[in-house]
């Protein structure tokens, strides 16, 4: 198995494979840390699992082994020969060439419901989940492995020092769970930064009702823009926005919060609460 790290060197000497830093490339050598993936996933024999940058086929062997179907989607062209060799035993694998953020999941899957599990890049870990998370793909959960404090951040609570956007974007979604902290030794090569598993899963329907999904997303980045910034200040000097302070004041007045709190303080629910009143 190729999470073995004496098979991975072995392999990447027989394939003569250079790791490419556009495409972010650590390979997950830790057959622990691979199993708590599995079960953090929930991963059974009826699950159809799309993994995202297999890469060498380390995790896709295991998740071959545990799912019923697996579609593993790799950006890297150098990588896809290696692929079909290395999981030729599974049949049970389909292994497509592309973009993730390009490709159309639905239609890949001919809409049967996914978990999404994943060791992701950290230079694009945000925007693909983001792109999961807004494009209503249809998952059950999202299971990856990022930078651990991206991992924090994702589950953080208002008034932490980790709480911000991404926890407020993650939470509208889904409801995240860390599953593991993982060493920079779990790698090749090893990452600079320790990692960590989180588990998403998906909301049926979001924990609060809002009238416009996209307009809340744009009052809370504009709250999280400069953080040293009162949130009424951060939505006024928002360029997307135009909302006065005083409009901003009466709103916060109306939901029951101080004029001088910071975007770091509301919960969802309170953004929420606060997007209905000033979309209006």
């Amino acid at each position: 198995m190729l999470s073995n790290p004496r098979v991975t060197i072995d392999a990447i000497k027989k394939y003569n494979f250079t790791f490419q830093k556009k495409f972010g490339q650590n390979f997950l050598i830790d057959d622990h840390v691979i199993g708590k993936i599995i079960a953090a996933a929930e991963i059974t024999k009826e699950d159809t699992v799309l993994e995202i940058g297999p890469g060498m086929g380390n995790l896709t062997q295991h998740l071959a082994e545990n799912a019923g179907k697996v579609y593993a989607v790799e950006i890297d062209k150098k990588l896809i020969p290696i692929l079909h060799e290395t999981l030729s035993s599974y049949e049970n694998v389909e292994i497509i060439e592309g973009d993730i953020l390009k490709t159309d999941i639905g239609a890949l899957t001919e809409g049967r419901k996914l978990k999404i599990v994943a060791n992701l890049p950290y230079y694009i870990t945000t925007p693909i989940i983001m792109s999961l998370l807004e494009g209503h793909v249809p998952a059950e959960s999202i299971t990856v492995m990022v930078q651990k404090e991206v991992a924090e951040r994702m589950a953080a609570g208002p008034g932490t020092k980790d709480y911000g956007a991404i926890s407020l974007a993650v939470q509208y979604y889904s409801e995240p769970y860390l599953a593991a902290n993982v060493p920079p030794n779990c790698f090749i090569p090893r990452p600079v930064v320790g990692s960590a598993v989180i588990r998403m899963k998906i909301h049926e329907k979001p924990p609060v009702q809002v009238k416009d999904e996209k307009f809340m997303f744009k009052l809370i980045k504009a709250s999280f823009g400069e953080r040293r910034k009162t949130l009424q200040n951060g939505i006024y000097n928002f360029p997307e926005l135009d909302i006065s302070k005083e409009a901003v004041a009466d709103a916060l007045n109306k939901v029951g919060l101080d004029e001088r709190i910071r975007g770091e303080k509301l919960t969802l629910e309170e953004f929420a609460r606060l997007s209905d009143i000033l979309g209006r």
